[in-house]
């Protein structure tokens, strides 16, 4: 809002242009005297009386109160519409330079909203880029030009940032920053069903990553108990994507199928093809945990030829881990190997998560072949790089490796060691070292809550 000797030039230019009288535009709700004061500038009016008044005077509240046409801030957002839909059907780099150019005109107009729209979708470009660093910096300026909105508004921002520190092997924090938001929406009678969920599905990710797998469960539970209450169709998709990994840790492989088939269902018909892309990845994933691993080899190529497609850069290389992993169960070590070395040598910069997997891999490959030294050195190259990620899980079934493969070598010691780190590291399953879960919606039915 414009300053209130502006707003009242304003007013009055309005007012004696359209021929009326202070008492003409003032009555029924105000006097001729107020009328008076404010088009002097003495006094800041309401946002409630410059409704009234642009209704009197024929234009609209946004006019009146900062001197734009109502009209620029209309077309800037069905511009932004049409990015985000350039994002979901094209490559994220076109899409970016339409945020960008969107970015400089809400800038120009001082629109604050249409900035943070924009903003949100330049670190959606990010992400999908692998461009991890301006995600996060979209994200968080997004967030800032957020700060006077509520939590819920600011829910899209906190996931970027989460997302972009997540897929940046910084599990831990990207736990704090989606459990505090959580819990200040809970504690604060903020439970949009929206946000939540939203919420609740990006945590599943990190949790299952770190080993905490009771959380990850509690999670799912919690958001698809709110799904009903949500109307956007691709976030309840996202959030039956996500579900499925907890379906699968629990074994329930029939379950994580047809939450992945639903959330397919979905965004073929949005013709969301990143977010289907994912549901391909996630299905191969599903089917080689259950052995079934020519299905598998399809739904990971046709993952990777469509994440390829979109220049997803970061998306591609993790899905090249996953398809290499099957490759080398299938016996075709060379296709295996050429692909995992090609994505390191390349420095794609996949997250420390998916680099560990990449190093694991090579260890097993070398170990199949009876190269032991190899596969030490992968091992232990792993376990570097998933140490200062937090991944919990990962780094327990890697010490069994890297034990077993040292006590197969005689060395009962050294092998001894590397036991005791993963057992430590399984020493208190379903954690996250963040202090408790986060609360459920006070205004849902408690859930059984997960162990600390």
């Amino acid at each position: 809002m414009d300053e209130p000797a502006e707003i009242g030039r304003r007013v009055q230019r309005l007012r004696t242009e359209r021929g009326l009288t202070q008492r003409q535009l003032a009555e029924p709700a105000y006097t001729p005297a107020y009328v008076s004061t404010l088009e002097s500038g003495k006094v800041r009016p309401s946002e409630t009386a410059l409704r009234f008044l642009a209704g009197r005077l024929g234009t609209s509240y946004e006019e009146l109160a900062t001197g734009r046409p109502a009209h620029l801030a209309t077309e800037l957002r069905l511009a932004l519409t049409d990015a985000q839909r350039a994002l979901a059907t094209g490559p994220a780099r076109e899409a970016a330079a339409q945020f960008r150019r969107l970015l400089a005109e809400a800038e120009r107009l001082e629109l604050a909203d249409e900035r943070a729209e924009a903003l949100l979708g330049l670190g959606d470009c990010a992400l999908e880029a692998g461009e991890l660093a301006d995600a996060a910096g979209h994200f968080e300026a997004a967030e800032v030009l957020l700060a006077d909105q509520p939590l819920p508004r600011r829910a899209r921002a906190v996931r970027g940032r989460a997302v972009a520190h997540l897929l940046a092997g910084e599990l831990r924090y990207a736990c704090y920053l989606l459990e505090s938001a959580i819990d200040a929406l809970n504690a604060g009678g903020l439970g949009d069903p929206e946000a939540l969920v939203l919420l609740y599905s990006a945590v599943i990710g990190p949790y299952i990553d770190m080993g905490a797998h009771a959380r990850a469960a509690h999670a799912a539970e919690l958001a698809l108990a709110l799904a009903p209450q949500v109307g956007d169709p691709a976030l309840v998709a996202g959030m039956h994507r996500q579900v499925a990994r907890t379906f699968l840790t629990e074994g329930r492989v029939a379950d994580a199928d047809a939450s992945l088939a639903k959330a397919q269902a979905v965004y073929r018909q949005l013709r969301l093809r990143t977010d289907l892309a994912h549901c391909h990845w996630m299905r191969g994933y599903v089917q080689a945990q259950h052995g079934e691993l020519d299905a598998a080899e399809r739904e990971l190529r046709t993952a990777r030829e469509m994440l390829a497609a979109r220049r997803a850069a970061l998306y591609t290389a993790q899905v090249e881990v996953e398809l290499a992993d099957v490759l080398r169960r299938l016996g075709r070590y060379e296709e295996a190997a050429g692909l995992v070395s090609g994505l390191l040598e390349e420095g794609s910069g996949p997250g420390a998560v998916h680099a560990g997997g990449a190093h694991r891999l090579l260890g097993l490959i070398a170990e199949e072949r009876g190269d032991a030294e190899a596969a030490e050195e992968h091992y232990v190259r792993a376990l570097a790089l998933l140490e200062r990620s937090g991944a919990g899980g990962d780094l327990a079934d890697l010490c069994r490796l890297l034990g077993d493969l040292l006590r197969r070598e005689g060395r009962t010691e050294a092998a001894m060691d590397a036991y005791r780190t993963g057992l430590g590291h399984r020493a208190a399953p379903g954690t996250t070292t963040l202090g408790p879960a986060p609360a459920a919606p006070a205004h849902m039915a408690p859930l059984p809550a997960p162990p600390r």
